[in-house]
């Protein structure tokens, strides 16, 4: 059945939870484009046969209609007029045929890749530049092309407006979040003091600040089980705290 690979990528991708990327398949994705290019192939010569089908009729409607013939010679003229007519008609139901399944591969496969494309937008919005080892394994060549080049796009219209538009994608009630490092950082310059971090320590942070070393490694965890607030975040570095929210326990000690 003509199509039924381009739809199964079309249900694979369905399949998937919202926002998440299964592997692109590459197999699969060959496999529709060289459907295609049969299809293609086997259209080429149709359309010529069609052509050519098409132009002896008017030669043979047009002696029949210039030259007087003998009554056994019209109903032969006929005879072969049904016989060019029947192939033409059986021609042009082969090219319909491969026209409409070329068709829907196409929309398939757009369909697939800008969907994923879609979500690889939406990942652009939540790390600076650098995709989680789980993630990019997942993505195509060129998709990890089209991430890098929506990074720069994107960060290079913020540098212009000299403003951060992936900090706090839900409005904060406060500007700082309560944390607690879990790994040795060290001292850091951040925005508004010279931090320790050390392992263990609780203190409150910008989330300005609290974002650059969140989302280097929790957006694995974000696209994985999809939680509500970028600010509720268990990531190898930071535990992340947000009280407004309660989206976490509340830390003690």
């Amino acid at each position: 059945m003509y199509a039924r690979k381009a739809s199964e990528l079309v249900k694979e991708f369905a399949s998937s939870e919202p926002g998440q990327l299964s592997t692109f398949n590459n197999d699969l994705f060959a496999q529709v484009l060289e459907e295609c290019e049969g299809h293609l192939l086997h259209l080429q010569p149709l359309m010529r046969k069609i052509q050519e089908h098409e132009n002896k009729l008017k030669d043979k409607r047009r002696s029949d209609d210039e030259m007087e013939i003998s009554e056994d010679e019209r109903r032969k003229s006929e005879a072969e007029k049904v016989i060019l007519q029947t192939a033409l008609k059986s021609d042009q139901f082969g090219a319909l045929v491969h026209h409409l399944s070329l068709v829907r591969n196409k929309r398939c496969l757009m369909a697939y890749i800008y969907n994923r494309a879609e979500v690889i937008r939406s990942l652009g919005w939540m790390v600076d530049s650098v995709l989680p080892a789980e993630i990019e394994e997942r993505l195509s060549s060129t998709e990890k092309e089209y991430f890098k080049n929506h990074v720069a796009t994107l960060q290079s219209y913020m540098s212009e407006l000299d403003l951060h538009l992936t900090v706090d994608m839900v409005p904060p009630k406060d500007p700082y979040i309560k944390v607690r490092v879990l790994d040795d950082i060290g001292e850091v310059a951040l925005s508004d003091q010279v931090a320790n971090l050390a392992r263990h320590a609780i203190m409150f942070l910008r989330r300005t600040d609290a974002e650059q070393y969140i989302t280097q490694v929790a957006l694995s965890f974000i696209f994985d089980i999809r939680l509500s607030y970028r600010d509720s975040i268990t990531s190898d570095t930071f535990i992340v705290i947000d009280f407004d929210q309660g989206q976490m326990e509340e830390l003690t000690g």
